[in-house]
């Protein structure tokens, strides 16, 4: 989540307000990201790093790391799309109020980010259900290996298999409660946008 937030808030903040050549391409990837399947993903993701793929050389396949790779890929389009999405809303005068009053770049993409504070929390959410919730592109590049890349959604899937369908309802229901937590604790810090003069 930190790795997609790091790059997806400040892209679909960029995607709102630039215009420059190839912006329309980009846009188009972005939404067609967001509706990536995650097994294909992890396709994607495990062919280049299994050993005869580009990226083989580093040695991450079946590790944490490609599963965050995978996850990264998966939830990047989401929050830049979705950022992108609330910033366009944003009334289009705003950046010429503030640069009437003398604000400097710097205060003007702070007063934008105030602006978009629950569109890019919406993001966030959307970002962090994409991925508490995926099985195949977490199977297929971690391997599902007990104590280093099994989770709670590839355990819940394994234990089915097994007909264990206690443990893995207890699994559920142990996902939900931390996708509970995080949501609750993530909304804590939504802030109505303030306008100008309001």
């Amino acid at each position: 989540m930190a790795v997609s937030a790091a790059l997806g808030i400040p892209l679909g903040l960029l995607l709102a307000r630039a215009r420059f050549f190839g912006r329309g391409l980009v846009v188009a990837i972005v939404y067609t990201g967001m509706g990536f399947p995650p097994v294909v993903v992890g396709l994607a993701v495990y062919l280049l790093l299994s050993r005869s793929g580009p990226l083989g050389f580093l040695g991450w396949l079946f590790t944490p790391t490609a599963m965050v790779v995978a996850q990264v890929v998966i939830s990047l389009p989401v929050i830049a799309g979705l950022t992108m999405a609330a910033a366009e809303a944003v009334d289009p005068e705003l950046a010429l109020q503030l640069r009437s009053l003398g604000a400097n770049p710097a205060q003007e993409s702070r007063a934008l980010l105030r602006e978009v504070q629950p569109g890019v929390l919406a993001a966030l959410l959307a970002g962090f259900g994409a991925i508490i919730s995926e099985v195949g592109a977490a199977m297929l590049v971690g391997g599902n290996i007990d104590g280093q890349t099994r989770v709670l959604s590839t355990a819940i899937v394994l234990e089915t298999r097994r007909g264990e369908f206690g443990l893995a309802l207890a699994l559920g229901g142990a996902l939900l409660t931390l996708a509970f937590i995080v949501n609750a604790f993530l909304l804590r810090f939504q802030v109505a946008p303030r306008r100008l003069g309001g």
